[in-house]
């Protein structure tokens, strides 16, 4: 399993929280790549509610991880 910051955009706007089949059905339905449902589909199926997209792939990077300042716009 493996995340890119292409693949997660998928995800993004998912109904958080939510197990892994509700993400795998919103995947399917959104019409997002095959490699995302792949990804879901391997993740471990123990029940767990997932509330944001860290929870799946801790590293994501976030607004305040890049170097920008909005106010220069």
């Amino acid at each position: 399993m493996y995340w890119t910051l292409e693949l997660a955009y998928h995800l993004e706007d998912a109904p958080w929280p939510a197990t892994r089949d509700e993400l795998i059905d919103y995947a399917i339905r959104s019409g997002a790549p095959l490699e995302v449902i792949e990804n879901l589909q391997e993740m471990e199926d123990e029940g767990e509610i997932y509330e944001t997209i860290e929870d799946i792939w801790p590293d994501y990077p976030r607004k305040d991880d890049f170097l920008f300042n909005e106010d220069e716009y």
